[in-house]
This record gives C-alpha cells, sequence and structure tokens, in this order.
C-alpha cells in the first residue's frame, strides 16, 4: 500500500486525511511505495488530470491534484532468464539488471509509449490508457533508451514520432540524436563523448512568413572538438534538427541533413569565469517562438567551486547563429591548441543545415532527398557553428555559492499592477527547492522549501497551474507554487515580494492572487517592496492584541534552550535581542538557522528574548519583531543553606552553575546563595555546541538535542571517572616500581627488577642459568690468559648469591673454594689492599647479560 507524508515547509507528517489537506494549501503531499524506488520518469497530463510516473518496474498514475491519490499502477518486470544474462555481462543482478522506466510519452489519445533499460536490454512497449494495461510487445529498440539506468538520455515525442539524445550499443560509445531510421553521424565533430540533458519542440512554422519548419533542439554538454587540453575540456551545447528532414538521397543517407549545433555561454563578464556544464533546460514557450525564452542550469566543470548560475537565452538568437552564423572548419597546426578554425570559403546553396523554407521551395526542393551532394557533404564536414549563443545581459540571471542546482522550471506570473514576472524555481543535489524572481535586475530568492527529508538529489521538476512535482530516489512531492499563507503581518507579506500573493485588509491575511483577483482594489502588493501602507495596518493588528502572546518557558540550570524565530522573508537579517540588548553570536548565545541556542544556562539568563527581522528595501530599514519568548531558569533543588564564604563565582560561558536559595523564615533580606559550579574548559563548551548544533541540523527535534546534552554530561562524568582511575593506577605502579627497586618485596619482584635495571632486557631463566652461561665464557678467557694454571671447569658456577640478578655486589658470607683458588691465582702485587678484580668484572658481565 502506498506510503502517504504531509508536509509543510520543513517537517512531515503522517495520516492526515484528504480533506484536511484540500483545506491547507501550505501543506506537500508525498508519494511513494515500499519496495519501490528511483521516481525519476513524470508525465503531465492536465487533459486527464494525471501524474504519470516511471519507477523501477512499475508505472503509477496518480490523480494530478493529489498525488497521494493513485487511480493505476503496472509492473513491468525482468525475467530470470534476462536478469542471468545481464549478470554474466558483469552487471549488478540486484540493481542494473532491473527495468528502469526512462521513456513515458503520450502516443494519442488511447495509449502510452513506454521504454525501459529492461537488464540492459532496451525494450518500448505502448500501455493503454482506459485499463492501464501493457500491450506486451516488448519490442527490443536501440537508440530510444539508454542501456544502462545511470547514463544521461533525453527524448521528445512530436506528432507521433520519438526523438532521442541516448546511445546505441551496449558499450555507451555509439552517442546518438535519433528519429526512426534516422540519426546522426558516427564522427567526433558530430557528437564527441555528449551527455545529454534536455529536448524540446518548437513549433517555427505556425503562421511563418519564410514557410519554415518545426525544429526539434537538444541541449547535451560534450568534449570540446574545438580545443585540445590535456585534460578534456567540456562545453554546453544546443543542437537542433529539423522536423520534416528525410535524410540524403546519395550523401547522408538516413542521416540528419539539417543538424548543427553551437556553444551556450554562461559566465560572469566582470572576471570571465565560465560555468561550461549545463544539467537542465526549461523552454518558456510564447505564441510568438520569437519571444520564446529558455534557461539552463548551470555549473563549472571544475566542482570544487561550489557555484551555479541560471542563464537565460533569446530563441531568437539562436535562430540567428545558425540561419546566419560562421561555420568550423578542423585544421592541422602545430605547437596550437586550437583544432578548429572559422571557414572562410565560399558556403554552398541552399544554406546547409537549414530547413526546407520558401527559398529552397523556389529552387524546386521541396525534400532533403533532393539537396545536392555538395551542400550535404559540407554540413557532415561543418557542423559545428563558430557563434556562440549569448545569454540575455551577457550575464547570469542567478549565482548561487555552495549550492549546485540540478534542475529547473519557470513560471510567468502576472502581478496586481499588470507585470508579467519570470518566477524561477531551482533544485538542488540536497532535496532543496529555491524560488527566485528578478526585480530591478536583481535576483532575489524568495524562499527555501526542504523537498526531501533526507537531502536527496531532486532528479525531475515538472510545473503546471498550481503545483510542482519533483521526483527523487524514493518518492515524488507535490509542492504548491506559493505558501502566502505563512505570512501573518501586511508587512511580511508585501516584503516577501512574492507575485502570487497580496494583502487582503478584510480577511487580514495574506492570499494566492488568482485571475480574478485583479480587479480588487482592496489587495495591496508591492512588488517594490514598499511596505508602508503596512505601518497603519500592522499597528491596528497589533493593538487588537493578535501579535501580544508571549511563550513562557521554564527551564533548569545547566541546560540549553533553543528558541525558535520563523522568518517570512529570505531577505531580512535576523537580530536576537535579551532584554533589549542585541546578542552576539559566541560561546554563550549561538545563532543556528536564524534561532537563538542558549547554552549552559544559569539563573541570570532568566528574561524576556525577542526576535527581530531587518530589511533594506530601497533606502528603507524595515524593523520588525517576530518572535517574543519568556525565559525563566530555575534551580534544581531546594535551597541549602551554607555561609557565603562558600560561593563561587561563575565564568559566563564556561561553567555549569547549579543555584539554591532560602529566605530563613521568610524575613531575611538577603538569602544566602549557594554556588555549585563546575566548570568546562573552552574546548569542551566548543566541542558540545557542535554536538547540538549536528544533532539539529539532522532534523532532530529538541528533545533529541537536550539527549545529546545529557549523553555529554553523562560521558564528562565517566570522563572525570576515568581519569581518577587512571591516577591511583599511576600512583599504584609507581609505589610497587619503588618497592621493588628497594628489594622490600619478595624475590618475584626481585626477578623483574633485575631486567628494568638490566636494560630492558627480559631474562630467559633465572639467575642460575645466566650465571651458569656467563662463568663458560669467562673460563675461555681465563684459561687463555693464564694457560700454565689450573683451569676452571666449564659447568663451575664461580659463587653463588641471591637472585638479585644485575644488583652488582656479592653477599657478605664466605666465598667458596673455588673462587678463593682463583683469587690467589689473580691477586695483584702491590702495597694496597687485595682487590676481587675478577670478581667485580665478572659481576659487571652479568649485569650487562641480565
Amino acid at each position: 500500500m502506498s506510503l502517504l507524508f504531509f508536509s509543510s515547509l520543513q517537517l512531515l507528517c503522517c495520516g492526515l486525511h484528504r480533506e484536511i489537506l484540500a483545506s491547507k494549501v501550505g501543506l506537500m503531499v508525498v508519494f511513494s511505495k515500499a519496495g519501490v524506488s528511483n521516481y525519476s520518469t513524470l508525465l503531465l497530463s492536465e487533459k486527464r488530470g494525471m501524474l504519470y510516473v516511471g519507477a523501477r518496474e512499475v508505472i503509477f498514475a496518480l490523480n494530478l491534484s493529489y498525488i497521494a491519490e493513485k487511480i493505476h499502477e503496472v509492473n513491468w518486470t525482468v525475467s530470470e532468464q534476462k536478469q542471468i544474462q545481464c549478470k554474466n555481462k558483469g552487471k549488478s543482478k540486484e540493481t542494473e539488471c532491473l527495468n528502469y522506466i526512462r521513456i513515458l510519452h503520450e502516443f494519442n489519445d488511447e495509449k502510452l509509449y513506454v521504454c525501459g533499460t529492461f537488464a540492459f536490454q532496451p525494450t518500448c512497449d505502448y500501455l493503454t490508457i482506459k485499463d492501464f494495461q501493457l500491450q506486451g510487445q516488448n519490442k527490443e529498440i536501440r537508440g530510444q533508451c539508454p542501456f544502462d539506468p545511470a547514463q544521461r538520455y533525453t527524448s521528445v515525442m512530436v506528432d507521433g514520432e520519438l526523438y532521442s539524445g541516448t546511445v546505441n550499443n551496449f558499450l555507451g560509445s555509439e552517442p546518438i540524436i535519433t528519429r526512426g531510421q534516422l540519426r546522426t553521424e558516427y564522427l567526433l565533430p558530430w557528437l564527441n563523448e555528449p551527455s545529454f540533458v534536455y529536448s524540446d519542440v518548437i513549433r517555427e512554422s505556425e503562421n511563418n512568413p519564410d514557410g519554415d519548419d518545426d525544429k526539434i533542439y537538444f541541449f547535451f554538454n560534450e568534449v570540446a572538438v574545438e580545443y585540445e587540453f590535456n585534460g578534456k575540456l567540456k562545453m554546453p551545447r544546443i543542437a537542433r534538427v529539423c522536423k520534416g528532414d528525410q535524410g540524403g538521397s546519395r550523401t547522408l543517407q538516413k542521416r540528419w541533413t539539417s543538424f548543427l549545433k553551437a556553444k551556450l555561454i554562461c559566465h560572469l563578464p566582470e572576471s570571465n569565469f565560465v560555468f561550461n556544464i549545463v544539467h537542465d533546460v526549461f523552454i518558456l514557450k510564447t505564441p510568438n517562438w520569437k519571444e520564446t525564452i529558455f534557461y539552463g542550469v548551470f555549473t563549472s566543470q571544475w566542482s570544487n567551486l561550489g557555484m551555479s548560475a541560471v542563464c537565460a537565452f533569446n530563441m531568437s538568437s539562436v535562430e540567428d547563429v545558425f540561419s546566419k552564423g560562421k561555420y568550423m572548419q578542423s585544421a592541422a597546426f602545430e605547437h596550437s591548441h586550437v583544432k578548429w578554425v572559422r571557414y572562410s570559403g565560399q558556403v554552398p546553396t541552399p544554406r546547409p543545415g537549414s530547413c526546407m523554407n520558401n527559398e529552397a521551395r523556389a529552387q524546386k526542393i521541396n525534400s532533403s532527398l533532393h539537396l545536392p551532394d555538395k551542400t550535404l557533404q559540407f554540413v557532415k564536414d561543418h557542423p559545428l557553428m563558430e557563434d556562440p549563443v549569448n545569454p540575455i545581459g551577457n550575464g547570469p540571471k542567478l549565482v548561487k555559492r555552495n549550492v549546485n542546482y540540478k534542475q529547473i522550471v519557470v513560471d510567468r506570473v502576472r502581478a496586481l499592477d499588470n507585470s508579467l514576472n519570470d518566477v524561477l524555481f531551482v533544485a538542488t543535489d540536497t532535496g532543496l527547492l529555491h524560488k527566485a524572481i528578478n526585480y530591478d535586475n536583481e535576483m532575489h530568492i524568495i524562499e527555501e522549501i526542504q523537498l526531501f527529508p533526507n537531502s536527496e538529489p531532486v532528479q525531475t521538476l515538472l510545473l503546471d497551474n498550481k503545483f510542482l512535482y519533483a521526483g527523487s530516489d524514493s518518492g515524488v512531492v507535490q509542492v504548491p507554487v506559493a505558501f502566502c499563507e505563512k505570512y501573518k503581518t501586511c508587512t511580511d507579506c508585501i516584503l516577501a515580494r512574492d507575485p502570487y500573493c497580496a494583502w487582503n485588509p478584510e480577511s487580514n491575511s495574506c492570499i494566492w492572487v488568482r485571475k480574478g483577483d485583479m480587479r480588487n482594489s482592496n489587495l495591496m502588493q508591492n512588488l517594490k517592496g514598499d511596505a508602508v501602507p503596512c505601518i497603519a495596518e500592522d499597528g491596528r493588528l497589533t493593538s487588537a492584541g493578535k501579535f501580544l502572546h508571549t511563550p513562557e518557558f521554564k527551564m533548569e540550570p545547566g541546560g540549553f534552550k533553543e528558541l525558535k524565530c520563523h522568518l517570512a522573508s529570505r531577505l531580512a537579517t535576523v537580530v536576537w535581542k535579551f532584554n533589549n540588548e542585541s546578542l552576539n553570536d559566541g560561546l554563550k548565545y549561538r545563532l543556528y538557522r536564524n534561532n537563538l541556542l542558549i547554552l549552559q544556562l544559569s539563573k541570570r539568563d532568566s528574561g524576556v528574548y525577542e526576535c527581530w527581522t531587518m530589511e533594506d528595501v530601497k533606502g528603507n530599514r524595515h524593523e520588525h519583531l517576530v518572535e517574543r519568548y519568556s525565559l525563566s531558569v530555575e534551580p534544581l533543588s531546594e535551597a541549602v543553606t551554607a555561609p557565603p564564604t562558600t560561593s563561587f563565582t561563575q565564568a559566563e560561558g564556561n561553567s555549569a552553575t547549579t543555584q539554591a536559595s532560602i529566605n530563613k523564615g521568610g524575613t531575611a533580606s538577603h538569602p544566602v546563595t549557594t554556588q555549585i559550579q563546575t566548570s568546562l574548559p573552552t574546548s569542551t563548551i566548543s566541542t558540545l555546541t557542535f554536538s547540538i548544533l549536528k544533532s539539529l541540523s539532522t532534523g532532530s527535534s529538541l528533545s533529541n538535542a537536550q539527549g545529546v546534552l545529557e549523553a555529554s554530561r553523562a560521558q564528562q562524568s565517566n570522563s572525570i571517572l576515568v581519569f581518577f582511575l587512571v591516577v591511583f593506577a599511576l600512583l599504584f605502579l609507581v609505589l610497587l616500581s619503588y618497592n621493588c627497586y628497594m628489594k622490600y618485596l619478595p624475590a618475584s619482584c626481585l626477578k623483574l627488577r633485575t631486567c628494568v635495571v638490566g636494560d630492558g632486557k627480559k631474562p630467559e631463566c633465572d639467575y642460575e642459568n645466566v650465571s651458569e652461561g656467563l662463568v663458560k665464557q669467562q673460563a675461555v678467557k681465563i684459561n687463555s690468559d693464564h694457560q700454565g694454571g689450573e683451569q676452571m671447569p666449564a659447568g663451575d658456577k664461580g659463587y653463588e648469591t641471591e637472585s638479585d640478578c644485575g644488583n652488582g655486589k656479592l653477599p657478605n658470607t664466605e666465598k667458596p673454594q673455588e673462587l678463593k683458588e682463583i683469587q690467589e691465582n689473580h691477586k695483584v702485587q702491590s702495597a694496597e689492599p687485595e682487590k676481587d678484580v675478577d670478581i667485580k668484572f665478572i659481576d659487571d658481565e652479568a649485569q650487562s647479560l641480565c
């Protein structure tokens, strides 16, 4: 069963009834089904009131006004045999070897044309609309649908014929733009590693005085053939073919004779910074095709720059490049990266790449099959135009840092002053939707909406008169194009500068402007941001007590509190005040997404907090009180009587303090206060703040963030306990080592001492074995020095002592007979007393061995 989610701007919640949703315009609806993913193919059918969704191995038909209502569903799976064949080709059976719906178009009034990857064997079929069943033809067709689910592609259905930009083989090495059997050449000047983005038809034949043909435009990125660098330089392109193209008779048989392409320019003129990757295009069509404008979302090939731009182009400029521009030709130059130059020779007639028009018909050329070979050969060798397509205004309409725009749709809205405004809806790779509009050549982002809570990329974006529809890997979202009801005051409604919204003094609300409301003179709207007429209106509402409610919070010391501030306008800045004093962002107070986070609460944090918005519009500064809170920090436990000298001074922002006060008998004028302070270093406060902000940024509630604080406290307590345990353990080891060194402990410790004193070498045995090996070595040396004397047995131990290897001292007991004999043989003849030279030498050797 479908999983339904309803959401406001930020929070998705379950279980709302359909009638409740219909009464609240500001809610979003999300459709998804358990076990189904990749909702990336969407098709709007306004005349049927349907939204068709192509996902992985399933196709849905949803109610266009309320997508939570599923009308139809049909599965289209891959057989086990085809999955095994796909797996044997090195693909993943669990993911790649399934059927991803990639093409979904209305073929006629009775059926849809659908295609899927079908385990790397692209297959197409027809889907009857009435009973929503596949006809089961399952035709394996190449050149219409991609093999790989991850490949970029584009397609458009024009008068029952499918135009596609995709690849023609399993390896993806044959990119083509095709219609039936007609396709592009497999030549690098035609298509060089393209990544297709978008395609659509422009009806240029309607009321055309030149008798021109309709044209299908393709947008893609490709490796530039006109330049050659160490790396692959990519270039955004626009290409076109003519609807009536039938290929050539001898040259370019079953090939496009009207294929031409040009580069799109989207750059910052002041810095000459170029956005050379186009991600999506939306064509804003008008009755007169020459007034048609298309918008493109661009980024840089070097994504580490983190900038996105939106550029607008005139379709008439595109036509001038293709019909009047210069061609390029390949040329070989040594020591130059330029490989293509302008063609300066004579251009054959009819003009290469042009559609059939009145000029061609006057030469009795009514079809591309009648074109001369000279013209066709020229098109084959010169598909690239030299002149670029420059943007309107010679620069972007919108530039945004630290975002990656992926999808765009545009709506043309008529305001109350009868002006037309293009409203841009741009989606990012993190599930955000930006709503932007241009005022006085300045682009403003009206609002930002989180479409998907998991920050997943928006893969598809569609627009109708009332709603936006966004597809991602997890589901489909339906969003109203305006959230006027969130503006609670006249000032907020006007300063939002949303052409969809206007303030209604009669209902004291910000309403959605309909076509019938244009004649209502009571509605207030000013896209220039002049909110002066709202001063009296908001004053009347305030005096009526509508905005005087002040929430009160009672907190315990030592914790933290988040105070929210809901901004109605993204163009305003936030200023927080505490008891009429402005607050600065620091260790004590943190400003996070316009909300105020108060850390390490203490009694002195009690008071009134206010959130003010400041906005400058045309030199006028507008200040507006948005939120007001009353915060009271009370002691955690009952008061404890203590001498005043036990008080500690609190370090603000760096301590957690618990206070308790008592008034003895209720008569004392100065209560005795005991403060229990646990000092926290600045690094600890910063780490704790980072943990709380991270918890809040992931969408966790305040209780979860409070859990982070409690966990941090517990972790701090555990850290202190561990610290003391480590200190006691170290003291114990020090005492143990000292007593062992001083020989106050048994023999087992003395053996350990021997290893410590003896350069850290671990004894292989007890002292007796070490002494035995030492005597064996010294016996050879002594006997070699005194060959005439009595030799010492090799196995003789020489002497016995306590097991204190490495001590270097002999016990004060009588020496064994063997040692006396050695001393007699090695006496030093002098007036000084006798010295046990060799015994000391043996002791030193024993110490070194140990």
